[in-house]
């Protein structure tokens, strides 16, 4: 559905501010450009009058016309080589702040998405968010082009050239200027009511073509398991129709807006030259003013000609500007207080105080006066059917959520008046599926601790049972690991994320069934490593797994949302009918029928 002409002004409006603002922190490139230009357009318009003078002066052919005429000549040559002078300016001027204003957007809008809440993540598609951000710098970089070095300079071509056509007749100055305002708002009323919904419809599908892309392609893996190519070939295929559809009455509309534009050329044309030539035959005008007018004519109409195209690239940038505008508007859900200090961990204690809690869009509310104490380097195990709130409780710690009632604390500290970046740094992860960047193995163990040496990392990747795998890879440490580590097995991913939180060395430490890639070898070593790493430091560890928890201080057995069961693994397992034992009787059932 398209926009309503108001809503499609305050798009304009909000995208001029957007781009205003961009320009102010450029200094005075902006200014200079348009200075630059506008001088250029005086020169190209001056041309026409010393050609008009010239044709006067060679007609009346006096003692002194080849002065004169030389004169003339060298002013027309000035003007040519001024107005390129101006326009090469101009154009140093904007690259200069198209640059700035690239990088800025680029800059300011992937700060803002980093900063956008879990939920929003994993409601949008990160191909769709890529496409927007790049459409947007290009989008900026014509948007730019076109009011400075095209739009601007057109519209005061026309202005002066009616002025100057003034001075030979107020008659012809009128046909000049009320025929050139009314191309102009006729390009107007087509681009921005006819032209432009179109266009914004062509552009939300062309995000969502980015989006399906990224999601496929990003999917590969899932596709060949499945042998789903086909599939996955007729989906974009069906996306491809609907968005060919759509774009192509975008490029109708454009293009049957350009003819009704040519077409009104063609009346000013007519009623321009005809004015020029009744004015000659009624003795109100010399040889000289006719060409003058003939000459400042095809100044006019092709700078006319363009002023079309020029508001049809300003609605084409203004539409593609859009979504980077809605990002820059959108407000992160999980925001710093105004008074949020660093958090200074001394024991890592942490409490869940009367909690309260609901996903967005959920009518029931998974946590009710949820009440839990850990001590200071105190080692907790969390275990639970899926969806009973085990993963939730460690989104609440590390404040991707806030809660909705009560407060959650680390060493008394109610966490939502902490700084977000302080309260993640005190808490390593490492969840069940590790996601590692596209860089070197040494990039992604020392990403929680940058400055880390060489020798850091060596040892982190030992503490993990990684160094072997290492070592064993061509490039060592440089290797790089693929798109979210597909280069490694699981197994070698998971290590190298125990290795990225060992480096951390975070007082708060969550597992999230951090072995489950692991062979049983591997898990072996692991555990020992793990229970060193663990001393002196406070863990939460959810497992499935329940060998993974029986070395905890305390578990916690979850059910709808509710702590069921509390306790050291062999009190829970003495609990007549209780949850746990059930789980543990069961894995163990389960691994003895294996073996």
């Amino acid at each position: 559905m398209s926009k309503s002409p108001l809503r499609s002004a305050d798009s304009f409006r909000a995208t001029f501010r957007f781009v205003f603002a961009r320009w102010r922190r450029e200094g005075a490139a902006a200014p200079m450009s348009a200075g630059f230009m506008l001088a250029a357009v005086l020169c190209d318009v001056a041309t026409p009058v010393l050609a008009g003078r010239l044709t006067d002066v060679i007609a009346s052919g006096g003692a002194d016309a080849v002065r004169q005429a030389v004169a003339l000549l060298a002013g027309l040559v000035g003007l040519g080589g001024a107005m390129a002078a101006l326009r090469y300016g101009a154009i140093r001027a904007i690259i200069r702040l198209t640059l700035g204003n690239m990088t800025s957007l680029a800059q300011d809008t992937f700060s803002r998405v980093q900063r956008l809440s879990a939920d929003w993540h994993a409601e949008t598609f990160a191909g769709s968010t890529v496409r927007k951000i790049s459409r947007g710098m290009w989008a900026l970089d014509l948007f730019n082009d076109t009011v400075l070095i095209a739009l601007l300079p057109s519209l005061a071509v026309l202005v002066a050239a009616a002025l100057m056509l003034a001075a030979v007749s107020p008659w012809l100055g009128l046909v000049v200027l009320l025929g050139a305002a009314g191309h102009v708002a006729l390009t107007a009323v087509l681009s921005m009511r006819w032209v432009a919904p179109a266009s914004r419809l062509s552009n939300r599908w062309d995000s969502r073509l980015g989006g399906a892309l990224a999601d496929s392609i990003g999917s590969n893996a899932v596709v060949k398991s499945f042998a789903a190519e086909v599939r996955e070939d007729a989906l974009l295929g069906g996306l491809l129709g609907r968005w060919r559809q759509r774009t192509r009455r975008a490029w109708l509309r454009g293009t049957a807006a350009n003819a009704a534009q040519d077409a009104a050329l063609v009346i000013l044309r007519g009623g321009v030259v005809g004015a020029a030539l009744l004015l000659w035959h009624l003795g109100r005008a010399s040889a000289g003013d006719v060409v003058a007018a003939l000459t400042m004519y095809l100044v006019v109409q092709g700078y006319l000609r363009d002023v079309g195209y020029h508001i049809s690239n300003l609605q084409r940038s203004v539409n593609e500007l859009e979504d980077a505008v809605a990002l820059e508007a959108t407000r992160p859900a999980i925001a710093d207080a105004a008074d949020a200090r660093p958090l200074r961990v001394t024991q890592g204690a942490i409490s869940f105080e009367q909690v309260g809690f609901r996903y967005s869009g959920h009518a029931t509310p998974l946590y009710r006066g949820l009440d839990i104490r850990i001590r200071g380097g105190e080692r907790i195990g969390l275990v639970g059917h899926s969806g009973s709130g085990k993963s939730t409780l460690v989104k609440l710690l590390q404040r991707l959520h806030d809660v909705t009632d009560g407060r959650v604390c680390i060493d008394g500290q109610d966490i939502r008046h902490v700084t977000q970046a302080s309260l993640r740094r005190a808490i390593a992860v490492v969840a069940q599926e590790p996601v590692l960047f596209h860089r070197s193995i040494a990039e992604n163990i020392a990403y929680g601790r940058p400055g880390a040496s060489e020798a850091e990392i060596l040892k982190a990747a030992a503490l993990a049972h990684a160094d072997g795998f290492i070592a064993r890879l061509p490039r060592g440490l440089a290797t790089l690991v693929g798109e979210r580590g597909v280069k490694l097995s699981g197994g070698e991913r998971q290590r190298v994320a125990l290795a990225r939180a060992f480096l951390a060395d975070a007082p708060i430490l969550v597992l999230d069934e951090a072995t489950a890639s692991l062979d049983s070898a591997s898990e072996a070593m692991i555990q020992d490593a793990m229970g060193r790493l663990l001393e002196g430091r406070t863990a939460l560890v959810i497992a499935h797994r329940l060998s993974t928890v029986r070395a905890m201080d305390r578990i916690l057995v979850f059910e709808r949302g509710r702590i069921v069961e509390d306790g050291p693994h062999e009190a829970l397992l003495r609990r007549e009918g209780g949850i746990y034992a059930d789980l543990f009787r069961r894995q163990a059932t389960g691994l003895a029928e294996v073996a």
